[in-house]
């Protein structure tokens, strides 16, 4: 099943992907790295299953050793990445600094308490200017410049707000180093949740999916999807699909799925058929959704548990059925792409067999099984992880010394301790910086402004105040990262929706969640998709366009459990869920054939209309609105079965 690569993984990642574009030759400070990298992870390994450490002395060494780390790793501009030899001085300088200034809340932790009543001095000033300085700069290089604006706006907004002409916006004003001391040593700045919760549990996580890496699990999961849905029309479109809903439960990167799967997957697409755009964005559309598939998810959703004060259980019963309309809706879409271009499965003499994999691989499932039946027996997610790493560490031994299908030595070891460290560099940076913007917040109260421009603007009509957050979420996924983006908007826009329109605290979190994830494959800037294109030798912005088209259903979704909450587990009875998921099928089934333009037959303008229209009548948990959406979705299948069969042959794909 394996396709040959057409372009290099590897190339594509570092061009679209900022936490790949580190420094090739460190020289002698790869010893360095490696050290503090492997540090790190047993750093967090021990204080996961001891919990010693209060949260900020924990969030100081888990911030300053990251950063350490990031200022060896990370040159000043991406074009040096490969030209500079080794370590310049000045990158020495600011990751010792970058460490030190982070572990002098460790040093001096009850001085800098006792600071809070008598006042700070000059010393802690600087070094809380120097702190976030040099937050920003690591940010900058690892995640990149849009954030890193974001945060200084909110620094501005900070100090100068006395200035701002408008009422709504303005605020009295803090002083620099009242601003600066209070986002590096109070708990709602730097160091706020955020970070805390990347210490705590998200870290482990990401580790986690570092060990499932070393086993041949995305194989298994890539042969798997293929054995079920690899015959049926358009069968490796709708295996990609599957396989990324499987890769996603593992990874909680867009681009990294999409350059996972996609180096695979998209060629073949091509070969049966598909458009290079239709094939990119499949891929990039399925990638993107796997920050919202549970039992992983992306980072955010740890921040979010804490937010909301709930388990991570609920939060991963109420990302279930939002993440299965997810997938289905775009499982949808290729569907009717494939049955309007007559493209046809593949030969099943060519395809897995669905016995023979599960009873040869089905054991590597058995880390995620762990790690959800430890969160569903009331476990902390910071258990599970920790159950979950030791059971992949297991299999990963199986795989080595039984099965001779992985490496495992020493060396193996000390390198897989050090990636945990290093692919959660970029996560690090962006929650601490996401914090910088939180505090922000906190200090002004703009949460409280912006909620009341919200209400202002929509005339207290919720779908009008839906709207706005929804586009406010777009633009900042298109200059933050997923988790960044859900801290801001968690901050800012959910508390509006909750407060001033009575919305389910979860249904208004996870509204914000979607849109913030959505951004990655919404054009101008969806790198999701670009790194699909680049695979596909295709447009990239066609093939953003193809992937919001793709999944029409992620914008459709949140405003389904706004209105009908029982899809986030709000008030659910047995008969309502069963009657939502009906209704929510089909209307999607109306939406998808409307933008692909294809039903049971070539839809005719008119016909796409119609079809939008009712599937979007089927969001509201209305009997009369629900009934017409199923009357005119049904007429148009009328319709169109009565009108003569275009003659065009099928093409079989081919692997």
């Amino acid at each position: 099943m394996k396709e040959k690569k057409v372009v290099d993984a590897q190339d594509i990642l570092e061009k679209f992907d900022k936490e790949n574009q580190y420094r090739v030759n460190i020289g002698k400070w790869a010893w360095i790295v490696t050290f503090l990298g492997v540090a790190l992870t047993v750093f967090h390994l021990y204080t996961g299953m001891t919990s010693v450490l209060p949260s900020q002395q924990q969030g100081a060494i888990h911030l300053g050793t990251a950063l350490g780390i990031i200022f060896l790793l990370y040159p000043a501009k991406k074009e040096w990445r490969k030209t500079q030899k080794s370590v310049p001085w000045y990158d020495v300088l600011l990751a010792f600094t970058a460490m030190y200034v982070a572990y002098h809340k460790i040093i001096f932790f009850d001085s800098i308490l006792q600071s809070r009543v008598s006042g700070y001095s000059f010393l802690d000033i600087t070094i809380s200017l120097l702190g976030i300085l040099l937050v920003l700069e690591a940010t900058r290089r690892t995640v990149g410049l849009p954030i890193v604006i974001v945060a200084s706006i909110a620094i501005g907004y900070a100090v100068f707000g006395n200035h701002i002409p408008t009422k709504i916006l303005s605020h009295p004003g803090f002083a620099v180093d009242r601003t600066v001391t209070n986002l590096w040593y109070r708990e709602s700045g730097v160091f706020g949740t955020p970070l805390q919760i990347s210490a705590k549990f998200i870290f482990l996580f990401l580790f986690f999916g570092v060990l499932l890496v070393n086993t041949p699990i995305g194989q298994f999961f890539n042969n798997l999807a293929f054995s079920l849905t690899g015959r049926f029309t358009g069968g490796t479109a709708k295996a990609a699909v599957v396989a990324s809903a499987l890769q996603g439960t593992v990874s909680g990167s867009s681009v990294g799925n999409t350059v996972a799967t996609g180096s695979f997957t998209i060629p073949m697409m091509k070969r049966a058929g598909f458009k290079p755009e239709f094939a990119a964005a499949t891929e990039a559309s399925a990638s993107t959704g796997g920050q919202i598939m549970p039992p992983m998810m992306g980072a955010a959703a740890f921040i979010m548990m804490e937010y909301l004060g709930v388990s991570y259980a609920q939060i991963m019963l109420a990302a279930v059925i939002p993440a299965i309309l997810y997938f289905t809706g775009i499982f949808i879409g290729t569907h009717f792409e494939a049955k309007r271009l007559k493209i046809l499965g593949l030969p099943k003499s060519e395809l897995p067999v669905f016995k023979k994999i599960f009873v040869r691989d089905g054991y590597m499932i058995i880390p995620l099984l762990v790690i959800i039946l430890t969160i569903m027996s009331g476990f902390t997610p910071q258990r599970a992880a920790l159950f979950g790493i030791a059971s992949a560490f297991l299999i990963w031994l199986f795989n080595a010394l039984v099965r001779k299908e992985s490496e495992f030595s020493f060396q193996k070891i000390i390198y897989v301790l050090e990636q945990g460290g290093r692919v959660a560099l970029p996560v690090i940076a962006a929650v601490a910086t996401a914090g910088i913007i939180a505090g922000v917040v906190s200090m002004t109260g703009l949460g409280a402004k912006f909620a009341s421009g919200i209400i202002a603007l929509s005339n207290g009509y919720l779908i009008l105040a839906l709207f706005f957050t929804m586009v406010a979420c777009i633009v900042l996924g298109m200059g933050l990262p997923t988790t960044a983006n859900y801290v801001v908007t968690a901050t800012i826009a959910a508390p509006a929706l909750i407060n001033e329109f009575g919305i389910a605290p979860i249904a208004a979190h996870m509204f914000v969640f979607y849109f913030g994830i959505v951004a990655d494959i919404t054009p101008p800037v969806c790198l999701a998709a670009y790194a699909g294109a680049g695979i596909a030798k295709a447009n990239p912005f066609k093939t953003g366009m193809t992937a919001v088209k793709l999944a029409i259903a992620a914008f459709i979704i949140p405003y389904i459990f706004i209105y009908n909450p029982i899809f986030v587990f709000v008030d659910i009875t047995p008969f309502k869920l069963i009657a939502g998921l009906l209704t929510a099928l089909i209307g999607m089934i109306g939406v998808s054939s409307a933008v692909i333009g294809f039903f049971i037959r070539n839809s005719r303008l008119w016909e796409r209309i119609v079809l939008f229209g009712a599937g979007l009548m089927l969001i509201l948990p209305e009997l009369y609105t629900s009934l017409a959406g199923i009357i005119l979705i049904s007429l148009i299948w009328l319709i169109q079965k009565k009108r003569p069969e275009e003659e065009t042959s099928g093409t079989v794909a081919t692997v």
